[in-house]
């Protein structure tokens, strides 16, 4: 049969079946399922339905005389066919609310987000800082050390702070605040992609004076090549994505749902580059992605799966977040806790 085609009792069996085992963490058998759920239909049907259920590959039983047991197609068909998530309690939601909006800078909003993701998850929980690729300038300032050496600090619309010191020769206040003032004029609020071009257009015509009302106030030339050097390498170097994840410990609780070890799903956690292909490819801010078992595309992880979410400004995607756990997971409680906490973070970026 079909999977579109799978009729309605079939797949209330088959939910039924997944949030029995999902809670018990036991093979679900006909009787559990006549006396836990009201089915309307008598033992002799659903134990047919089980059969059949198992004979299309979403359910298996694990040993002779045991119940039933979801497989990975199970839990994908189920997860397709959720018509709704578990909304969080107004407790949950002002729990959110208090501890995000607690933050005083984007790491600590990184800080907290993840923390809480598992907590309210009880999973590991994974979040991407904002892509520096997606950001804008907001500010760059200009602070002067000494008459040779220059704080240079870049500040994005998503909060990230990156600094360095650069060795300049001789300049003195005025030329720095002239320099500072029409730098964040020429890339101030422009995508960080377009500031390479607009970089080399400001060390080409700041020296001469084009830019200035006053040439005579430009400031030397080996001054301004060395601030746009430094800004330009920042900017690369930055390019690097940063993943941060808690909540390792949570597995521990979940050892029987990983046949062998959990030992490779703690190690395959510990590559930067396994997070970020988990998080998967940038979506719209709260669309779920859920990936299960070898969906997952790594043999480490076959029996977790994985929920995540973009979180922005709007339809501005900035980042992903999300948790893992086995694959047995309370997938409408996780779902609808990942969908939540990538908005409020949203928020809290809009209004950065």
């Amino acid at each position: 049969m079909d999977e579109p085609k799978l009729d309605r009792r079939r797949l209330e069996v088959l939910r039924a079946i997944v949030e029995d085992y999902v809670a018990t963490q036991e093979p679900v058998g006909s009787r559990a399922l006549v006396e836990r759920h009201n089915l309307n239909v008598s033992p002799a049907t659903i134990r047919n339905d089980m059969a059949l259920l198992e004979e299309e590959g979403y359910i298996h039983q694990p040993h002779t005389s045991a119940g039933r047991v979801p497989t990975d197609k199970g839990y994908r068909l189920f997860v397709d066919r959720l018509t709704n998530v578990k909304p969080l309690t107004g407790a949950e939601r002002r729990a959110i609310h208090n501890f995000l909006d607690e933050a005083i800078d984007l790491d600590d909003v990184v800080s907290r987000t993840v923390r809480l993701l598992a907590q309210l998850t009880r999973q590991v929980a994974v979040v991407q800082y904002p892509s520096l690729s997606r950001s804008a300038v907001r500010h760059v300032e200009l602070v002067s050390l000494s008459t040779s050496r220059i704080m240079l600090v870049l500040i994005t619309d998503t909060g990230r702070v990156e600094q360095r010191v650069v060795e300049v020769s001789a300049i003195d206040e005025a030329s720095l605040g002239e320099l500072r003032a029409r730098l964040n004029a020429q890339i101030g609020g422009r995508r960080l992609a377009e500031v390479p071009a607009l970089l080399a257009d400001f060390a080409r015509l700041m020296p001469a004076g084009e830019l200035l009302d006053d040439p005579a106030r430009a400031p030397q030339p080996v001054a301004v090549d060395a601030l746009c050097a430094s800004l330009l390498e920042m900017i690369v170097e930055q390019r690097e994505e940063r993943v941060v994840l808690a909540g390792t410990a949570n597995l521990a609780r979940f050892g029987q749902d990983f046949p062998d070890s959990i030992q490779p799903v703690l190690e395959a956690l510990e590559e930067q580059v396994v997070l970020l292909k988990l998080l998967g490819e940038a979506t719209a801010p709260s669309l779920l992605t859920v990936r299960i078992g070898r969906e997952n595309g790594f043999d480490q992880l076959t029996s977790t799966s994985v929920v995540t979410s973009g979180y922005g400004r709007g339809e501005d995607t900035l980042a992903q977040l999300g948790v893992l756990g086995p694959t047995r997971m309370d997938y409408p409680g996780t779902m609808g806790a990942v969908s939540a906490v990538a908005r409020y973070v949203g928020r809290i970026l809009e209004q950065a």
